[in-house]
């Protein structure tokens, strides 16, 4: 990749202009975009692992602080949404999205061998993007950029959890050919007029989990939401 009069790489200043952020220290782009397998070990710039390592926690974070204002679930479920939110996957595509590959910084054999279109990569960049213009220009900044590309994912998934847990539950379960979830109540107790059920809800191979509540209803819903929140997504 040739650079500009002014010392810049084109294609970066086409990524800066597509994301909406124009760095104040350029080299921090330049590193962010560096594979290790750049200069085939003759490069001067330092690869963008670093800055891989600072940007999955900054992302973390990110996403947390989004969750708890855009969601009301619990912590389990909490934690099973920033871990799809923030996976090598989700990162890659907005990378994707953002047209990053064209501004990467790979050997040739890696170019050759798809490099720019690895998921591993792109994620790996994506996340060093975000650290460098969290350093360039501070949490405001990295919070617009996480904003712009990953609230509407999250808002999405926000809004399918908001079903029922029992009809999230069998359609999960029917999407995996796990087949229906079977419902069982394994212990009653307490007087007639304030009963107290137990149930366990079982999906195929999945697993299955236990639930309490004053009717048979509530239990059941109790079993499928702490099912959920141990099903990966």
């Amino acid at each position: 990749m040739n650079k500009d009069e002014s010392g810049r790489y084109p294609r970066l200043t086409a990524l800066e202009a597509r994301i909406g952020y124009n760095f104040t220290d350029a080299s921090l782009l330049i590193r962010a975009m560096t594979h290790s397998s750049y200069g085939d070990g003759q490069r001067v710039t330092l690869d963008n692992e670093r800055l891989e390592f600072l940007g999955d926690r900054v992302l973390g974070l990110l996403t947390a602080d989004a969750l708890y204002h855009y969601s009301k679930e619990t912590e389990g479920t909490l934690a099973r949404r920033l871990n799809a939110l923030v996976r090598k996957e989700t990162c890659a595509n907005i990378a994707r999205k953002i047209g990053l590959g064209d501004g990467l910084l790979v050997s040739t054999a890696e170019d050759r061998q798809g490099g720019r279109e690895k998921t591993s990569i792109l994620g790996d960049a994506c996340e060093a993007l975000i650290a460098a213009i969290y350093i360039d220009g501070g949490y405001a900044e990295a919070k617009k950029f996480y904003d712009q590309y990953w609230i509407p994912i999250l808002e999405e998934v926000v809004k399918k959890s908001a079903k029922d847990p029992k009809t999230e539950l069998q359609e999960r379960a029917m999407a995996g050919q796990h087949g229906l979830p079977v419902y069982e109540v394994v212990e009653r107790s307490g007087p007639d007029h304030r009963p107290l059920f137990v149930v366990q809800v079982n999906v195929g191979k999945v697993g299955a989990a236990k639930g309490t509540g004053k009717s048979k209803r509530d239990a059941e819903r109790f079993a499928a939401i702490h099912l959920l929140e141990s099903w990966p997504l």
